[in-house]
């Protein structure tokens, strides 16, 4: 059997009656260049789907010398908070016609080069990192070669990266400011990675409004964002019967809910009423009535549009001047935190 010949951009332009570059416009990915009437673009649709038309997307990047990829960066994705990210980021950079290609990253700067060398080998045209921290060496490389960044969920303080955080920092005052006016004396905290902007946002923010209100941080261990080690911080945090906190603050909600199966399971404590726990995210999971976790919110979804639109924004516009943009969070009240007063 004869092999069926590819349908070009050509014949699907005598087809319909137009020139190819009309046909090259009617698919662009970009609405503004697309330059056709409706009425023409119509007539190419029609063609191109009568005749089994499908744009080269490789040969278009050649011609346009983009990709239409953007690599998102990520640590892990087994907090809820993370995968949840992934699947809108990818959602939103869809509408706008681009491709995601996600990579995992080691979660410290060993091995960093080597994996950011190698997602440079697809032409991505912008880079979006989430639970990654780069190195200033490969900060500085990219923004050398406009290579156009925007970190989600983290804050860099480098000249050329842009971002879109919550405001950690306020965060955590946020959630100091509910304990202490719930009425809590012994207040402890469980952060995350310590090399992590938003755990060290995050516990600045928490110790602050402590001081404050006149009260010093009761104990401190670090749970590194993993739930070993998140465990094994909480049991030797409530290992003294006659020390416990009365009130935790965890750094996210994914160290939040194995702190709470582990007090309850392992020491027989009741939340809230031996000890109240706020978290830090507000995960689908925070919501279930086993957990009832009361959280301080991260509006996601602004997250998203803000990385995307700054993304789309350095591509099409080229790399322009830097913003950090800051939202704001809030808390979620539910049933972890007792009135003590």
């Amino acid at each position: 059997m004869a092999k069926r010949s590819k349908v070009t951009s050509i014949d699907v332009a005598r087809h319909a009656g137009v020139s190819q570059s009309a046909v090259s416009r009617a698919f662009s990915r970009v609405p503004t260049q697309s330059g056709v009437s409706a009425d023409a673009k119509k007539k190419i649709l029609q063609a191109a789907d009568e005749l089994g038309y499908r744009p080269n997307a490789i040969a278009r990047s050649l011609v346009s010398q983009r990709s239409n990829i953007v690599a998102l960066l990520f640590s892990y994705l087994d907090n809820q908070f993370y995968a949840l990210a992934l699947e809108k980021l990818c959602i939103e950079l869809q509408k706008l016609g681009f491709h995601a290609l996600v990579f995992m990253m080691p979660s410290t700067d060993e091995g960093e080069a080597k994996a950011v060398s190698n997602l440079l080998e697809y032409q991505v045209d912008g880079i979006i990192t989430a639970s990654v921290e780069l190195s200033s060496d490969l900060c500085a490389f990219c923004v050398e070669h406009d290579i156009p960044i925007v970190m989600f969920n983290r804050f860099q303080d480098h000249d050329g990266i842009s971002s879109v955080t919550t405001d950690n920092v306020a965060g955590g005052r946020i959630a100091a400011r509910h304990l202490v006016e719930t009425g809590h004396k012994r207040i402890s905290l469980l952060s995350g990675w310590q090399m992590s902007s938003t755990s060290r946002d995050r516990q600045f923010g928490f110790e602050a409004e402590l001081r404050d209100r006149q009260l010093e941080l009761y104990s401190h261990e670090i749970g590194h964002f993993n739930l070993e080690m998140a465990k094994t911080a909480a049991l030797e945090m409530f290992a003294d019967p006659s020390a416990r906190p009365d009130a935790l603050f965890v750094a996210n909600d994914y160290m939040a809910i194995e702190v709470m199966s582990t007090l309850r399971q392992s020491y027989g404590l009741e939340i809230p009423g031996d000890v109240s726990v706020i978290g830090f995210d507000d995960t689908p999971i925070a919501a279930l009535p086993e957990f009832s976790l009361t959280t301080v919110r991260q509006p996601i979804n602004q997250l998203v549009a803000g990385s995307v639109r700054l993304m789309n924004s350095m591509i099409n516009g080229g790399v322009g001047e830097v913003e950090n943009i800051s939202l704001a969070p809030r808390l979620v009240e539910r049933g972890s935190v007792k009135l003590r007063n």
